[in-house]
């Protein structure tokens, strides 16, 4: 069981971190929490159900421990690495527009989904089969709302113009 668990820790261990990193955006709050989740997933590996993928069950406990841990202390720093070519010149578009910390305020002030799949595609560069599956939704609905997403920031940026 130790030697299994191990297995998993070094499977998923950069996945998980750079899923806390885009939703926390410390690197100190993401890796304590990483650990965290790992020391509750072996706590609780009787309860993992075998139907859903193990990065899906693992993503959802190192939500739910960031959000009962740190979810007023939220901190923003911009990391666009890696992003889809399109993505990235859409986001580029509108840093050049804005200033970091007015896009970052406009992103904290989007409602939730909108808000976590944002972040969770532009900041942690997950996929969006990844991202439908930590909502328990389809890539589609994934790829759906992150563009609704952008759609809301634009809008945003636009009314901030006027």
């Amino acid at each position: 069981m130790a030697q299994d668990f191990e297995e998993i820790y070094a499977k998923y261990y950069q996945s998980i971190y750079r899923y806390l990193l885009a939703i926390s955006k410390n690197k100190e709050i993401a890796e304590e929490i990483t650990q965290e989740t790992f020391y509750k997933a072996l706590k609780n590996i009787k309860k993992y159900n075998p139907d859903y993928k193990m990065l899906t069950w693992l993503c959802n406990i190192a939500k739910n421990t960031y959000y009962t841990t740190y979810k007023k202390s939220q901190r923003y720093t911009l990391l666009d690495d890696n992003l889809e070519e399109n993505e990235k010149s859409i986001i580029d578009k509108i840093i050049s527009n804005e200033t970091n910390e007015e896009l970052l305020r406009i992103i904290h002030n989007l409602d939730e989904p909108y808000k976590e799949v944002f972040t969770l595609r532009v900041y942690g560069d997950i996929s969006f089969k990844q991202i439908g599956n930590i909502f328990n939704k389809t890539e589609s609905w994934a790829r759906v709302t992150f563009y609704r997403s952008k759609m809301k920031i634009k809008e945003s940026l636009n009314e901030k113009e006027l």
